[in-house]
Protein backbone atom coordinates (compact mmCIF):
# COMPACT_ATOMS: atom_id res chain seq x y z
CA UNK A 1 0.00 0.00 0.00
CA UNK A 2 1.35 3.41 -1.05
CA UNK A 3 0.84 6.28 1.40
CA UNK A 4 0.31 9.66 -0.21
CA UNK A 5 1.67 12.67 1.68
CA UNK A 6 1.95 16.37 0.90
CA UNK A 7 4.06 19.19 2.36
CA UNK A 8 2.59 21.99 4.45
CA UNK A 9 2.07 25.46 2.99
CA UNK A 10 3.58 27.70 1.81
CA UNK A 11 4.18 26.26 -1.64
CA UNK A 12 6.27 27.90 -4.33
CA UNK A 13 5.48 26.63 -7.83
CA UNK A 14 7.11 27.28 -11.19
CA UNK A 15 5.94 26.76 -14.75
CA UNK A 16 3.62 28.43 -17.26
CA UNK A 17 -0.09 29.11 -17.43
CA UNK A 18 -2.94 30.27 -19.64
CA UNK A 19 -5.89 32.12 -18.14
CA UNK A 20 -8.98 34.01 -19.23
CA UNK A 21 -12.19 35.53 -17.87
CA UNK A 22 -15.46 34.17 -19.23
CA UNK A 23 -18.90 35.74 -18.92
CA UNK A 24 -21.31 32.85 -18.43
CA UNK A 25 -24.99 33.41 -19.26
CA UNK A 26 -26.34 30.60 -17.10
CA UNK A 27 -26.14 29.96 -13.33
CA UNK A 28 -22.65 28.97 -12.23
CA UNK A 29 -21.34 26.39 -9.82
CA UNK A 30 -22.61 26.46 -6.25
CA UNK A 31 -20.31 28.09 -3.71
CA UNK A 32 -19.35 26.52 -0.38
CA UNK A 33 -21.58 27.48 2.53
CA UNK A 34 -20.37 30.69 4.15
CA UNK A 35 -19.20 32.35 0.93
CA UNK A 36 -21.28 34.88 -0.99
CA UNK A 37 -21.33 35.20 -4.75
CA UNK A 38 -20.17 38.45 -6.35
CA UNK A 39 -20.96 39.73 -9.83
CA UNK A 40 -18.36 39.22 -12.50
CA UNK A 41 -16.90 36.72 -14.94
CA UNK A 42 -15.61 33.22 -14.27
CA UNK A 43 -11.87 32.58 -14.14
CA UNK A 44 -10.44 29.69 -16.17
CA UNK A 45 -6.77 28.69 -15.76
CA UNK A 46 -4.76 25.93 -17.42
CA UNK A 47 -1.36 25.39 -15.82
CA UNK A 48 1.75 23.32 -16.45
CA UNK A 49 3.82 23.24 -13.26
CA UNK A 50 7.41 22.22 -13.96
CA UNK A 51 8.42 22.58 -10.32
CA UNK A 52 6.55 22.32 -7.01
CA UNK A 53 6.98 20.76 -3.54
CA UNK A 54 5.33 17.61 -4.99
CA UNK A 55 7.07 17.63 -8.37
CA UNK A 56 5.79 18.54 -11.85
CA UNK A 57 2.06 18.27 -12.53
CA UNK A 58 -0.76 19.70 -14.66
CA UNK A 59 -3.83 21.54 -13.44
CA UNK A 60 -7.06 23.04 -14.71
CA UNK A 61 -9.05 25.36 -12.43
CA UNK A 62 -12.35 27.23 -12.61
CA UNK A 63 -12.98 30.06 -10.14
CA UNK A 64 -16.02 32.18 -9.34
CA UNK A 65 -15.93 35.75 -7.93
CA UNK A 66 -16.92 35.58 -4.27
CA UNK A 67 -16.54 37.29 -0.94
CA UNK A 68 -16.00 36.18 2.63
CA UNK A 69 -17.33 39.00 4.76
CA UNK A 70 -15.87 42.06 3.05
CA UNK A 71 -12.94 40.12 1.57
CA UNK A 72 -13.27 39.61 -2.20
CA UNK A 73 -11.47 36.83 -4.02
CA UNK A 74 -11.83 33.81 -6.27
CA UNK A 75 -13.55 30.67 -5.02
CA UNK A 76 -12.21 27.68 -6.92
CA UNK A 77 -15.19 25.44 -7.65
CA UNK A 78 -13.60 23.01 -10.11
CA UNK A 79 -9.97 21.90 -10.00
CA UNK A 80 -8.42 18.84 -11.58
CA UNK A 81 -4.78 17.72 -11.29
CA UNK A 82 -2.82 14.67 -12.40
CA UNK A 83 -0.87 14.28 -9.13
CA UNK A 84 -2.20 12.50 -6.04
CA UNK A 85 0.21 14.47 -3.84
CA UNK A 86 -1.04 17.77 -5.28
CA UNK A 87 -4.64 16.68 -4.75
CA UNK A 88 -4.00 15.88 -1.09
CA UNK A 89 -1.98 19.05 -0.47
CA UNK A 90 -4.58 21.25 -2.15
CA UNK A 91 -7.41 19.83 -0.05
CA UNK A 92 -5.72 19.71 3.33
CA UNK A 93 -3.72 22.95 3.09
CA UNK A 94 -6.31 25.23 1.52
CA UNK A 95 -9.61 23.43 0.87
CA UNK A 96 -9.29 23.40 -2.91
CA UNK A 97 -11.76 20.87 -4.37
CA UNK A 98 -9.01 19.05 -6.27
CA UNK A 99 -9.83 15.83 -8.08
CA UNK A 100 -7.57 13.45 -9.94
CA UNK A 101 -7.86 13.33 -13.71
CA UNK A 102 -5.96 12.51 -16.87
CA UNK A 103 -4.41 15.68 -18.25
CA UNK A 104 -2.09 16.24 -21.21
CA UNK A 105 -0.09 19.33 -22.13
CA UNK A 106 1.10 20.09 -25.66
CA UNK A 107 3.62 22.80 -26.53
CA UNK A 108 4.22 23.53 -30.23
CA UNK A 109 6.02 26.78 -30.98
CA UNK A 110 3.76 29.59 -29.71
CA UNK A 111 0.78 27.27 -29.22
CA UNK A 112 -0.15 25.57 -25.94
CA UNK A 113 -2.90 23.06 -25.26
CA UNK A 114 -4.25 21.42 -22.10
CA UNK A 115 -6.65 18.50 -22.50
CA UNK A 116 -8.78 16.95 -19.74
CA UNK A 117 -9.41 13.45 -21.04
CA UNK A 118 -12.31 12.34 -18.81
CA UNK A 119 -14.46 15.38 -19.68
CA UNK A 120 -13.04 15.90 -23.18
CA UNK A 121 -12.31 19.53 -22.35
CA UNK A 122 -9.53 21.30 -24.21
CA UNK A 123 -8.00 24.74 -23.68
CA UNK A 124 -5.87 25.97 -26.58
CA UNK A 125 -3.90 29.21 -26.66
CA UNK A 126 -1.61 30.96 -29.10
CA UNK A 127 0.87 33.42 -27.60
CA UNK A 128 2.31 36.61 -28.99
CA UNK A 129 6.01 37.33 -28.75
CA UNK A 130 5.70 40.66 -26.90
CA UNK A 131 6.05 39.90 -23.19
CA UNK A 132 6.01 42.19 -20.18
CA UNK A 133 6.88 41.58 -16.52
CA UNK A 134 3.81 40.46 -14.63
CA UNK A 135 3.16 40.59 -10.88
CA UNK A 136 -0.27 40.22 -9.29
CA UNK A 137 -1.54 39.36 -5.80
CA UNK A 138 -3.91 36.41 -5.71
CA UNK A 139 -6.56 35.68 -3.09
CA UNK A 140 -8.81 32.64 -3.08
CA UNK A 141 -11.65 31.95 -0.67
CA UNK A 142 -12.27 28.31 0.14
CA UNK A 143 -13.90 26.10 2.74
CA UNK A 144 -11.82 23.50 4.53
CA UNK A 145 -13.19 20.91 6.91
CA UNK A 146 -12.51 23.42 9.74
CA UNK A 147 -14.41 26.29 8.14
CA UNK A 148 -13.96 29.05 5.55
CA UNK A 149 -10.43 30.27 4.90
CA UNK A 150 -8.65 33.04 3.05
CA UNK A 151 -5.75 31.85 0.87
CA UNK A 152 -3.30 34.65 -0.03
CA UNK A 153 -0.72 34.31 -2.75
CA UNK A 154 1.39 36.05 -5.37
CA UNK A 155 2.00 35.28 -9.04
CA UNK A 156 4.76 36.71 -11.17
CA UNK A 157 6.35 35.99 -14.53
CA UNK A 158 6.44 37.29 -18.12
CA UNK A 159 3.00 37.77 -19.62
CA UNK A 160 1.64 38.21 -23.12
CA UNK A 161 -1.84 38.45 -24.57
CA UNK A 162 -3.20 35.28 -26.11
CA UNK A 163 -6.27 34.03 -27.91
CA UNK A 164 -7.76 31.10 -26.01
CA UNK A 165 -10.29 28.57 -27.30
CA UNK A 166 -12.21 26.26 -24.97
CA UNK A 167 -13.78 23.12 -26.43
CA UNK A 168 -16.15 21.09 -24.25
CA UNK A 169 -19.23 18.97 -24.90
CA UNK A 170 -22.63 20.69 -24.82
CA UNK A 171 -23.91 18.40 -22.08
CA UNK A 172 -21.07 19.15 -19.68
CA UNK A 173 -21.55 21.37 -16.62
CA UNK A 174 -18.72 23.55 -17.94
CA UNK A 175 -20.24 23.91 -21.41
CA UNK A 176 -20.83 27.64 -20.89
CA UNK A 177 -17.05 28.11 -20.89
CA UNK A 178 -16.82 26.97 -24.51
CA UNK A 179 -15.77 29.36 -27.26
CA UNK A 180 -13.02 31.85 -28.07
CA UNK A 181 -11.74 34.20 -25.35
CA UNK A 182 -9.06 36.81 -24.88
CA UNK A 183 -6.58 35.83 -22.19
CA UNK A 184 -2.98 35.87 -21.04
CA UNK A 185 -0.11 33.43 -21.15
CA UNK A 186 2.42 33.66 -18.32
CA UNK A 187 5.86 32.15 -18.88
CA UNK A 188 8.65 31.89 -16.34
CA UNK A 189 5.90 31.77 -13.74
CA UNK A 190 6.57 31.75 -10.01
CA UNK A 191 3.46 31.20 -7.92
CA UNK A 192 3.59 31.50 -4.13
CA UNK A 193 0.61 30.09 -2.19
CA UNK A 194 0.75 31.10 1.47
CA UNK A 195 -0.83 29.25 4.42
CA UNK A 196 -4.60 29.54 4.83
CA UNK A 197 -6.01 32.06 7.29
CA UNK A 198 -9.28 32.16 9.23
CA UNK A 199 -11.15 35.47 8.94
CA UNK A 200 -11.47 37.50 12.15
CA UNK A 201 -13.76 40.53 12.14
CA UNK A 202 -13.81 42.83 9.14
CA UNK A 203 -10.19 43.58 8.42
CA UNK A 204 -7.92 41.02 10.06
CA UNK A 205 -7.25 37.31 9.68
CA UNK A 206 -5.82 34.67 11.97
CA UNK A 207 -3.46 31.98 10.72
CA UNK A 208 -5.30 28.69 10.46
CA UNK A 209 -3.85 25.26 11.29
CA UNK A 210 -1.46 24.22 8.55
CA UNK A 211 -3.59 21.19 7.66
CA UNK A 212 -7.28 20.43 7.98
CA UNK A 213 -8.76 16.91 7.79
CA UNK A 214 -9.14 15.45 4.33
CA UNK A 215 -11.37 15.60 2.28
CA UNK A 216 -12.13 19.23 1.57
CA UNK A 217 -15.83 19.82 1.98
CA UNK A 218 -18.52 22.01 0.54
CA UNK A 219 -21.22 22.91 3.06
CA UNK A 220 -24.71 23.74 1.92
CA UNK A 221 -28.16 24.21 3.39
CA UNK A 222 -30.78 21.63 2.51
CA UNK A 223 -34.24 21.65 4.06
CA UNK A 224 -32.95 23.81 6.89
CA UNK A 225 -30.16 21.39 7.80
CA UNK A 226 -26.45 21.80 7.07
CA UNK A 227 -25.22 18.80 5.15
CA UNK A 228 -21.63 17.93 4.38
CA UNK A 229 -21.06 17.21 0.74
CA UNK A 230 -17.89 15.43 -0.26
CA UNK A 231 -16.55 16.96 -3.45
CA UNK A 232 -14.44 14.01 -4.44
Amino acid sequence: MVTVTAPYAPWTLAGESMACLVRRPTPRSALPYGLERMPGPTLLAAVCYTGSPVGPYLELAVGEPARLGIRPGWCITTMVVDSAESRLGGRTNWGYPKELGTLTWRSDGEERELHWVERDLTVTGRCTRARLPFLVPVRSLQRRADGPVVVPGRLRGRACLTSLTVDVGSGDDLATLAGPHRGVHVDGMRFLIRPARHPIGFTSSLRAPLHAPEPALFLTRHRGVEDLLDVR
